[in-house]
């Protein structure tokens, strides 16, 4: 089942800015290691539901994992060949917008190793770079 909102106010958003780093969900909040984003993009549900999958799969139901991002922003698209005008197309996705320092995935209960690895995965599948962040810095 892809992410999406139950219900918006309105279907069709405006691009909006991406600029800035993100002020909110930058730091470790829930579990003990996290996944955050050094760049800036708009992050597909498919992509979100890729990280989830290979995070899950590698923890092997052992420990807890929270997703900070939500894909709550509509994009639209217009058919092939079609001339311009005519209004703005039909909703073709959502996206959660990803500014640097916001943290994606967090996970709790499992050794950092396995943490690491879980991340690591879930950032092949990324379009940006990430980094692997603990709440405890390790001395």
């Amino acid at each position: 089942m892809a992410m999406m909102p139950a219900r918006v106010k309105y279907r069709k958003m405006h691009r909006g800015a991406r600029r800035g780093l993100a002020t909110r969900g930058n730091t470790v909040a829930f579990g003990e290691y996290g996944l955050m984003a050094l760049e800036r993009c708009w992050l597909d549900n498919k992509v979100i539901e890729a990280c989830r999958v290979a995070i899950s799969r590698h923890m092997k139901r052992r420990g807890k994992m929270w997703i900070r991002v939500f894909p709550d922003k509509s994009f639209t698209k217009k058919p092939l060949e079609v001339r311009m005008g005519t209004g703005k197309g039909g909703v073709e996705g959502w996206v959660a917008v990803i500014r640097p320092a916001n943290v994606l995935f967090e996970v709790d209960g499992i050794p950092e190793v396995m943490a690491r690895e879980a991340m690591r995965l879930a950032a092949t599948k990324m379009p940006i770079k990430t980094k692997f962040i603990a709440r405890h810095a390790h001395a």
